[in-house]
């Protein structure tokens, strides 16, 4: 069922002749939940909330916002749009307002709409510009109200695979290899960082023509080629992966990894197979440090930690304005890029020496912001002999990043230059994400 009309006239009565522009809005066509909301129980919330709802979702859609938010603040709400990782300031509304926009996507998703002091979740099926959308509902408590965060997801942009995420061909085959033989590999970062697509990434990356590959609990998605392992009601992890072993599977993808139980469980089932989870931790390092507490013995994390991968994401350069232009060599030198670089590229910016150049037309593809999207830095801890050698002697973080650095792997920083090397994005880009 569709919600709403989905397009709107500017209402014009003074002039019949000028004909009304009518704006395209989303259509909101269901809770993924399965859920049907009672839309003429709660009529008098429709007719308040459902149109400007509309309405602030399109406005997010146009925007290209990955997140809308809506939060009272005192007497008015705030919305504010997230745009490739940035928030902008959208309106101040009045605080009813806010409230029944609120409550009528709450309504949408799925939501009890009754309860508001305890966090909720729900996405509802969307449509705009002939383009499929997921819109996710994230409602919590906060003074004055609740907070709401809508997460939108453009589903004709797929992330799936590693090159979706744009791994380089080096990075693609390592991450593949320590990803397949029998030990734990993680996928490492803090909640909102995008860890989850990544271990998506990974697991679509490994071969499963030559592996026997099965998941474990609910993943949210459909992985092709992966088997969903229905163990035995009342089973623990430690015999769902025993039985999971003994029909031969030998990659598996586990619950996340967040405690001391879980991390020791892992370990010691992982000889015949590969454990692929994600893992909580602001950095690779961290996660090595807080794997050793949690297991108590360096030698088996040693042994049986196969890699880290984790990722940040940076905006791409829009490539209809992103501006051309010839580098220093000792700067090159300086930054850490080859030398032999030709060309790089960054944010359109007039030449304050050329006073007769025209004001360039500003961009509509970006909006004249001068980015266009993200893309992902890229991180990868390999265990070394050199690198398992150091973490037997259960080291700090600090110890761990000095090794990486001596054998030099692949890092964050590392690859940020190789997407600047590719024009991909600008090293004023770089310097504002490693400033954040």
């Amino acid at each position: 069922m569709v919600f709403g009309f989905g397009r709107r006239a500017d209402d014009d009565d003074d002039d019949e002749e000028d004909d009304d522009e009518e704006r395209e809005l989303v259509l909101f066509q269901g809770a993924l939940n399965g859920v049907q909301p009672n839309m003429k129980e709660n009529a008098r919330l429709v007719s308040a909330g459902l149109m400007r709802a509309k309405e602030i979702v399109t406005d997010g859609l146009d925007r290209r916002a990955g997140q809308i938010r809506i939060e009272p603040k005192g007497e008015r709400s705030q919305i504010s749009f997230v745009v490739d990782g940035l928030a902008f300031a959208g309106d101040r509304i009045s605080k009813q307002e806010g409230l029944a926009v609120t409550q009528v996507l709450k309504l949408l998703a799925g939501l009890d709409i009754k309860e508001r002091k305890v966090p909720q979740q729900g996405a509802i099926k969307s449509e705009y510009s002939e383009t499929p959308y997921e819109i996710v509902v994230i409602s919590q408590p906060a003074e004055g109200g609740e907070k709401l965060t809508v997460r939108t997801t453009n589903l004709k942009v797929k992330l799936d695979t590693p090159q979706d995420l744009g791994f380089s061909e080096e990075l693609r085959q390592k991450m593949r290899a320590a990803a397949s033989d029998p030990g734990v590999f993680l996928i490492v970062g803090m909640p909102g960082s995008g860890v989850t697509t990544l271990k998506f990434a990974v697991m679509r990356g490994v071969d499963c023509f030559t592996h026997q590959i099965f998941t474990v609990g609910e993943t949210g998605k459909k992985l092709d080629n992966i088997t969903p392992f229905k163990g035995n009601p009342g089973d623990s992890l430690q015999m769902t992966l025993g039985r999971i072993v003994r029909v031969d599977g030998d990659i598996i993808m586990t619950p996340d990894l967040k405690d001391a139980e879980t991390a020791k469980v892992l370990f010691e089932e992982c000889e015949k197979a590969s454990l692929i989870t994600e893992m909580p931790a602001k950095d690779p390092p961290s996660a090595v440090v807080q794997l050793l507490e949690w297991v108590g013995d360096p030698a088996i994390v040693s042994q049986r930690l196969n890699g880290l991968i984790t990722q940040k994401l940076i905006r791409m350069l829009c490539t209809e304005c992103r501006q051309a232009y010839r580098p220093n060599a000792q700067f090159l030198k300086k930054v850490g890029l080859p030398e032999n670089l030709k060309v790089l590229y960054r944010k359109p910016k007039p030449d304050p020496d050329d006073e007769e150049e025209d004001e360039p037309e500003p961009c509509e593809k970006c909006n004249d912001v001068g980015y266009f999207g993200q893309t992902a830095m890229l991180e990868l801890l390999e265990m070394t002999p050199e690198m398992r050698a150091l973490v037997a002697t259960k080291p700090d973080a600090s110890a761990i990043r000095a090794q990486v650095k001596k054998e030099k792997m692949t890092t964050l920083q590392q690859d940020a230059l190789r997407l600047v090397a590719e024009g991909k994005t600008s090293l004023e880009e770089v310097q504002r994400v490693f400033k954040a």
